[in-house]
Parts: C-alpha cells; sequence; structure tokens
C-alpha cells in the first residue's frame, strides 16, 4: 500500500507544502475559468507516477489523453508514453450509453449516466498493472461540466462530494471551474480534504496558493506559477472549444 507524504520536485508548490502532501486523501483545485487549474494538477501526477503510483486520468475539458501527454511533457519533461500500465484515460462521450474500450489505455464513457463513473473506474483500474487501489490517484478536471445535466446534477453532486469526503480507497486530485454553478462548486470545497486556488492577473500571470490541509502543515503564501503564456493559451483554446459542445450534449442526456 502507497501511504506517503508526497514532494512534487517542483519549488514554487515545494515551498507551501513543507511536509508534502498525505496521500491517500483528495484535493480539490479550484477557480475561474481558463486560469489553468489542470497544469498545476499535473505536477502532483507527474510526482505520484515518479513515485510509483499509477494514475486514472478524466480530464473532461479534452477530447483525448494527447493533450495531457504534451501538457505533461512540456511543463514537467515527463513522457507519459514511459509509464504505459500505469496511466489510463477515460474521455467524457455523452452520446453513447455506456462505457467502450478505446485502446489498451484509454477508455470512453458517459459519466453523466446513473452508476457509469464507479463502473467506468473500476474497469481502468483492472486495466492497470496496479494490484491495490491505494497505488491509484485519480485525477479529473473541469469536472464542473458534469453538473450541466438538469436532469442528473443533484445525484451527480452528491457522488462527486461523497467521492471527495469519504471514499479514501484511492487518491482524487478534482479541478472545476467557480464561472459557472458557484453554490454548487461551494459544496465541493466544502468537503475536500485539500483545498486550492489558482486566479490569473493581467498578461497571464498565474497565482496558487493553498486554502486547506487536511493533517499536514502547509503555507498560506501566494506564489507564482511558472507556465509560459503560450502553454496557458494553447490549454485554454483547446479546452474552450471542446467544453462548448459538452455542455450542449450534457443537456441533452436522459
Amino acid at each position: 500500500m502507497m501511504t506517503q507524504n508526497l514532494y512534487t520536485g517542483k519549488e514554487w508548490l515545494d515551498q507551501l507544502l513543507p511536509q508534502g502532501i498525505p496521500l491517500p486523501s483528495s484535493t480539490l483545485i479550484s477557480g475561474p475559468g481558463g486560469t489553468g487549474k489542470p497544469l498545476v494538477e499535473f505536477a502532483f501526477v507527474a510526482a505520484w507516477l515518479k513515485a510509483g503510483g499509477s494514475v486514472i486520468g478524466i480530464p473532461l475539458q479534452y477530447p483525448t489523453g494527447e493533450l495531457v501527454k504534451t501538457a505533461m511533457f512540456k511543463l514537467y519533461g515527463m513522457d507519459l508514453n514511459d509509464y504505459r500500465g500505469r496511466v489510463i484515460y477515460v474521455q467524457l462521450d455523452p452520446l453513447i450509453q455506456g462505457i467502450e474500450t478505446v485502446s489498451d489505455d484509454t477508455l470512453k464513457a458517459n459519466l453523466v449516466k446513473p452508476g457509469i463513473w464507479s463502473r467506468t473506474i473500476e474497469r481502468a483500474e483492472a486495466m492497470l498493472k496496479s494490484d491495490d487501489s491505494k497505488n491509484n490517484m485519480v485525477f479529473g478536471s473541469a469536472l464542473n461540466l458534469l453538473l450541466f445535466s438538469d436532469v442528473h446534477k443533484e445525484r451527480l453532486l452528491s457522488d462527486l462530494k461523497d467521492m471527495l469526503q469519504n471514499d479514501k480507497s484511492r487518491s482524487y486530485f478534482f479541478a472545476v471551474s467557480t464561472s459557472a454553478l458557484a453554490g454548487e462548486i461551494k459544496e465541493l470545497e466544502d468537503v475536500a480534504d485539500n483545498l486550492m486556488f489558482t486566479r490569473m492577473e493581467e498578461g497571464m500571470k498565474l497565482y496558487f496558493r493553498i486554502e486547506r490541509m487536511k493533517n499536514t502543515d502547509f503555507l498560506k503564501d501566494e506564489v507564482n506559477v511558472p507556465i509560459s503564456e503560450d502553454m496557458l493559451v494553447e490549454i485554454s483554446k483547446v479546452a474552450e472549444a471542446s467544453r462548448k459542445r459538452l455542455i450542449k450534449e450534457i443537456k441533452n442526456v436522459a
């Protein structure tokens, strides 16, 4: 079982976490849309893989896992192709009924439908080389997109809150936008073990701070995240194009 305090090896982040981040636990990175939340999240993902863990990635606003691979390499020098068998990607597809296998490291799933989230995680874990779920990290970004479902919003919100508050069988890193559904996002913020925020200033300057940590010391200082404007713009363009399409499709899920 992999229980440890994780250090990212990134000075700007580790200075705020002098004892590391204890895992397994749940972490929520919150902030307005377009403020680089998943790029900060990827620092923890990279560190977890280097420490020997496995990950299931659910970046809802990205149409494929290729953007994750590109960002991880450009930002953190990590080639995810070197970690095959320890990384599974899940693509959100509101137009299918359940779960479909795309390749040996990729699933697509209609995560809006009842029961599909848990079944998807179970199937993804079966594809991993890890035989202990506590070696697994589930990271997801733009999870607020799911809450645009008029039919399933309350159930999905309840499920996400339950994962963040009660499921310690694996580690969770979720990123959510506060640009819409702020009340629902506040409910998620309230139950996560660890709560972090990002914001953006003019000139594409990204800032990060930690609001709350469970069972470990941390600094509340705000730091400038050394991510280039080009990377922030690239990620934002892809995410925005995908987000508009997904919201429409999610609203139509019965």
